[in-house]
Formats: C-alpha cells, sequence, structure tokens
C-alpha cells in the first residue's frame, strides 16, 4: 500500500513540476511588449474554436500596424515587388486596453466596432483571438524584392 501511494504522489508530483515549466515558458503580453505591435504583419494560419487550421501560404495584403501612446491604426497593405507598398485610405482605428491583465486592441471603423485579445506578442508572432475563439497567428512580414 505504501509502495503504490508512493508511486502515485511521485507521479502527482512530476505532473505538477512539467504543468508548471509548461506555464511559465509560455510568452507573457506585457505593456513593455505592446510597442512590437508597429509594423508590418502576414497571417499565417487561424485556428479554429475545433483545433482545426486554414495555413496562409500566399498573402496578398498585410496587415500594417501602428501604435502609439494607447492608440493608432490598421491598414492593409499590398506589397509590391519593389520593397513598396500600395495602400488606400481605409484604415481601421485602435485602441490597446488592459483588462486585469488581458490586452486588447479595440478596433473602430465608422461602420462597426470590435475587439481582439492579444494573446502573444514577440518580435517575430502575433497572435490575436477575437469573441468567436478564431485564433490569427501572424508572422513578422519580411518585403521582397527582386533587384
Amino acid at each position: 500500500n505504501f509502495k503504490l501511494y508512493f508511486i502515485t504522489m511521485k507521479q502527482f508530483f512530476y505532473s505538477l513540476l512539467f504543468l508548471i515549466v509548461l506555464i511559465s515558458c509560455q510568452q507573457q503580453v506585457s505593456p513593455e511588449s505592446i510597442s512590437k505591435i508597429n509594423g508590418y504583419w502576414e497571417i499565417k494560419k487561424v485556428e479554429l474554436p475545433d483545433g482545426q487550421e486554414k495555413e496562409y501560404k500566399i498573402n496578398e495584403t498585410v496587415d500594417y500596424f501602428e501604435w502609439k501612446e494607447n492608440t493608432g491604426f490598421r491598414k492593409k497593405v499590398t506589397p509590391q515587388f519593389d520593397g513598396s507598398f500600395l495602400t488606400n485610405d481605409e484604415m481601421e482605428a485602435i485602441k490597446i486596453s488592459d483588462s486585469s491583465g488581458v490586452y486588447k486592441i479595440e478596433y473602430k471603423t465608422a461602420f462597426d466596432q470590435w475587439s481582439e485579445d492579444i494573446v502573444e506578442i514577440t518580435d517575430s508572432v502575433l497572435v490575436l483571438k477575437n469573441k468567436q475563439n478564431l485564433e490569427y497567428h501572424y508572422k513578422r512580414f519580411k518585403p521582397f524584392s527582386i533587384k
């Protein structure tokens, strides 16, 4: 009986240790990391609530974020082969807020408003989650050039 109890406690301890390591390795969003949103982001994949994924191999447009002191905008731009971007006058005003440690991007246009949670943000990765539990995985866009 004691031997069985010892094995069970040992398994519990290792499981708990693994869980702590897993949680501590996850990238946390912080006020300092929010400024990394500035720049060009290319959608890589969308994770659906049921776990399915939709991959994006080629993107005609990329998202450009410009944010400073809690406000800014997001705009769709079309990269060109010479390294420039085609753009139009349409943009979404953004505001980034902190609600109990969960950072949200609040979007607003003349026609609608919505928000997305910032799940992860690093120099090269951006993950946003909307109210429908769709997770948008972006990578930092690297302009291509034929020179």
